[in-house]
């Protein structure tokens, strides 16, 4: 097998590798950015790809969908994001699975042998969760794009519209504009909705 670890912290991918060398003798691949990983799957075949969310350069929802175009490889996400408006959208973007970092070795290996035999794997307390979310906030959210949530987190963690374009690699009119028209989709004028409803969903 050829795993592929895409995670901007070395010491995680360190310990997954350690991992991973304690029940397989793959191949493993590294990429500490989303457009490096990119690179890895256009130039050869993968058989899995774990992926963690928050990546700098090109977040991990969109990275997701680009992925899903070099090949059939299996992708389970391991993110710091348990909430369920992240989960559904990997879900909905390929993934094959979800982890949150929080999850025990003996879980994520159990999940990193289903979704890389073809089937899927939900951790358990996030599968819980999703069961037991309100769908009023999740489905306000459900018409943005993978660009719109990265910057609705970063709005939710206390970031200035120039600390998110630094972040995200765009220029601040491209920020401010994307914020306009992400209060146009909800249906909200105050930067302030904007936020309540991000924090409603679970969005951090």
């Amino acid at each position: 097998m050829r795993i592929l670890l895409v995670d901007d912290h070395a010491i995680v991918r360190t310990g997954l590798r350690k991992l991973l060398a304690m029940v397989s003798n793959a191949e493993i691949l590294e990429a500490k950015t989303g457009r490096e990983s990119l690179a890895i799957a256009k130039a050869q075949p993968l058989d899995m790809i774990i992926l963690d969310l928050n990546l700098p350069e090109l977040g991990g929802l969109e990275l997701l969908s680009r992925l899903r175009q070099f090949g059939p490889a299996p992708i389970l996400v391991l993110s710091m994001h348990s909430e369920p408006i992240y989960v559904t959208r990997a879900l909905e973007a390929g993934a094959q699975g979800y982890m949150s970092k929080n999850a025990s070795p003996d879980e994520l290996l159990t999940a990193i042998r289903q979704v890389s035999g073809g089937g899927r794997y939900i951790e358990q307390e996030i599968a819980q969760a999703l069961i037991l979310q309100s769908a009023v906030p999740a489905a306000s959210l459900a018409q943005l794009a993978p660009r719109d949530l990265e910057i609705l987190r970063h709005l939710a963690a206390g970031r200035s519209l120039s600390e998110i374009a630094e972040a995200l690699g765009l220029g601040y009119k491209t920020i401010a504009n994307n914020c306009s028209l992400i209060k146009t989709k909800l249906g909200v004028t105050k930067t302030a909705d904007l936020l309540r409803l991000a924090l409603e969903a679970g969005v951090s």
